[in-house]
């Protein structure tokens, strides 16, 4: 029950905000990986179909057209872009991962990042909204729940994902680790612009990744694959739209994808270009002897002290109370 697993850390971008062009552009990826023996297959934060990354650089009054686009590019859960994707997973033979942008079932101004976990069938055995939209996020997407917030047995993999900034939450992370979880996913954008002054500190995205990947892996004993969007020069040109600045901005600290090992080293990655596929073999014994130090979830707790609740109920927009309810 403790495998080794060739794992794959899809670095790509989408067909910017062209739902039909990034669902071609991910099936190839995903035979790439394959035809190298991948048996999970892992995409980045809304790689379908691209981030929001206008949100950092143009004020909310610049930005309905782009998030048109966003939400006509987005899908539904469940809906024939996830039957899709069931299909890729099955005809590959690969568990697979994605980040998504979620439209509502019941409003058109409802929008959820995402992550999609399907097995080797093609069953979706995993769909997770992202638990707070961080920072400008919030201007386009709803904050999500804990329902799926576990994770997936898989013939003992128990694989888990948390979406960007949810791998700075140190509850969701534990939450995880506390259900069993032995192998990580963290997904991440292309691009986290966060500070447009002269001197301002700015924000290094690619050293960030690393820090919360090499956190979570070396607390948990685990292995982490940290799957990054890429950013193409179709969506800078679409967002920047000629300014320098804001391009400079868009381009100055690409993200960076890669497998971390259980004592928080990088054991692959990143890629060498913009785009590529990071592989690597992970054997999930290795975290027993690793444990017998520091088991956060185990004997390092004092469970008589610290108490933690998780409510996974997914809230609905509408409850209904029938007249046998009401009436007594």
């Amino acid at each position: 029950m403790l495998p080794t697993i060739r794992v794959a850390a899809v670095q790509a971008a989408p067909v910017f905000l062209d739902l039909a062009g990034t669902m071609a552009k991910l099936e190839t990826l995903v035979a790439e990986a394959a035809g190298q023996g991948a048996e999970l297959v892992v995409f980045g934060e809304a790689f379908v179909s691209g981030f929001p990354i206008w949100g950092s650089v143009l004020p909310p009054v610049d930005q309905h057209e782009l998030h048109v686009r966003l939400f006509e590019s987005s899908i539904t859960v469940p809906g024939p872009q996830v039957e899709q994707l069931s299909r890729i997973a099955d005809r590959y033979g690969v568990v697979l991962s994605v980040g998504v942008n979620e439209r509502a079932a019941h409003s058109l101004g409802q929008l959820f990042n995402s992550n999609l976990i399907f097995d080797r069938t093609g069953a979706l055995v995993n769909h997770r909204r992202k638990l707070v939209a961080t920072w400008h996020e919030r201007m386009t997407w709803s904050h999500g729940d804990a329902c799926g917030l576990e994770p997936v047995p898989l013939d003992g993999w128990y694989l888990g994902a948390l979406i960007c900034g949810e791998n700075t939450n140190t509850l969701a992370r534990y939450a995880l680790l506390a259900q069993g979880e032995r192998l990580h996913i963290s997904t991440y954008p292309p691009a986290w612009p966060f500070d447009r002054r002269a001197d301002g500190a700015g924000y290094d995205l690619a050293e960030s990744i690393r820090l919360r990947a090499a956190a979570h892996a070396f607390e948990g004993k685990v292995y982490n694959v940290v799957a990054a969007t890429a950013l193409d020069q179709e969506a800078v040109d679409a967002v920047a739209r000629g300014d320098e600045r804001s391009e400079r901005l868009l381009c100055g600290s690409p993200p960076a994808s890669m497998v971390v090992g259980p004592r928080g080293d990088i054991i692959a990655g990143p890629p060498a270009l913009d785009e590529g596929i990071v592989l690597a073999d992970v054997d999930l014994q290795d975290e027993i002897v690793l444990k017998r130090a520091h088991d956060i979830v185990g004997t390092y707790n004092r469970f008589d002290i610290f108490e933690f609740r998780i409510d996974k109920r997914r809230p609905a927009p509408i409850t209904f109370a029938d007249s046998e309810e009401t009436s007594t």
